[in-house]
């Protein structure tokens, strides 16, 4: 079976993972500084500050608390998103409020959202969909015009860059996923990048039950054993060893990068004039893909899952709008009309790193043969 994801584990990383235990410092610790550092680097923020999490859910939770986002206040958010972005919402207290999204690009549509703003809204949640960026100069617009605080999920963007600015160099407020299956993994992680010392020293103090225990001494796999606690925290720091394998990964990024992109175009080459097939809109420049997906018709995504996995292809779906969960279905929201369509049409097809053109060609072939079959 070819699978819609796998993680590239190497030498570099099995090494990374021994050496880290050999250390015998399994919490935070001097990986993570390193992780930090070297995401600093990449990002190139010189005015902006990082630190490393447990997981990216966890970036966008403390991203929120950030940003003052608390009870009874409205935080603004595409339905075509992953889960993870409403439960945060909801752990702060706050109401969602669900935006459309843009049939072109599946980013969140600005002109739906101005409809949504009320004396509520404290802030909007903008993901990068995959291999498109959002309006980040509208976005940064329509939150100064607004007075809002801005929470980039840049989860699916690691390694991209918005006119020439690297992800995570520009944002109010930008967080990663370095989970199990993203471009660069952590086995877990996420990553959240703030504008100032004191947002990072509240940072830090959110990702570790609320100590006010000085990173740069665990950092050098040491801790500190007094301390005070003045707010509520959490246990959403990164481990030394997932930090490790970051590390190494991190070191990869320009071909995890280049060999994403040639996949992703070389999809679009395949798939663009097959019938009844929607491909991403855009030819890769300064991405790092995340998923290749394409639409297709509401009524043959089913089966021609079904189709592909009999021949040993694996598909995935990303996303299924939030306000149709039972959990989000009574919260605010504007016209979804888009939303819903994308939701019924969307399809990942596999996307590696260091994936095989063979492979690209062979999932694509097994697309096309599908839908010629049914026109004849």
């Amino acid at each position: 079976m070819i699978p819609v994801f796998k993680p590239l584990i190497e030498q570099e990383e099995i090494n990374a993972s021994k050496e880290s235990l050999e250390m015998g410092w399994l919490g935070m610790g001097s990986y993570v500084s390193q992780f930090e550092q070297k995401v600093k680097e990449i990002i190139g923020a010189e005015d902006r500050y990082v630190a490393a999490v447990s997981t990216g859910t966890a970036a966008l939770h403390i991203a929120l608390l950030v940003a003052g986002v608390s009870k009874g206040d409205e935080v603004i958010v595409a339905s075509f998103n992953c889960s993870a972005d409403f439960q945060a919402i909801g752990w702060v207290g706050a109401d969602i409020v669900f935006c459309d999204c843009n049939d072109d690009t599946l980013e969140l549509d600005l002109a739906k959202a101005e409809e949504l703003v009320t004396a509520k809204t404290k802030a909007i949640i903008v993901m990068d969909y995959d291999c498109i960026l959002s309006d980040h100069d509208g976005i940064a617009a329509f939150a100064k015009k607004h007075n809002l605080r801005v929470i980039h999920d840049a989860a699916h963007s690691f390694g991209s860059s918005y006119k020439g600015k690297p992800v995570g160099s520009f944002s109010d407020i930008c967080v990663f996923s370095h989970d199990p299956v993203k471009t660069i993994t952590c086995l877990d992680g996420g990553t959240v990048v703030v504008k100032t010392e004191e947002e990072l020293k509240y940072v830090h103090e959110l990702r570790l039950l609320g100590m006010q225990q000085p990173s740069s001494v665990m950092y050098q796999n040491q801790r500190a054993w007094t301390f005070d606690v003045e707010r509520v925290g959490f246990r959403y720091h990164m481990l030394n060893m997932h930090a490790a394998i970051g590390v190494a990964q991190l070191s990869k990024l320009e071909v995890i990068s280049t060999s994403r992109r040639e996949a992703s175009r070389y999809y679009n080459e395949l798939l663009k004039d097959v019938p009844h097939v929607r491909v991403p809109n855009t030819n890769f420049d300064e991405v790092n893909p995340f998923l290749y997906y394409i639409r297709v018709p509401a009524e043959q995504r089913d089966d021609l899952r079904a189709e592909l996995k009999k021949n040993g292809v694996d598909t995935g779906i990303h996303w299924q709008p939030g306000h149709l969960f039972s959990l989000w279905k009574n919260c605010k929201a504007g016209n979804l009309d888009v939303t819903d369509k994308v939701g019924k049409e969307i399809l990942s097809l596999p996307l590696h790193s260091k994936m095989p053109l063979s492979v690209v060609k062979e999932v694509a072939e097994q697309v096309r043969a599908y839908f010629e079959a049914r026109e004849k």
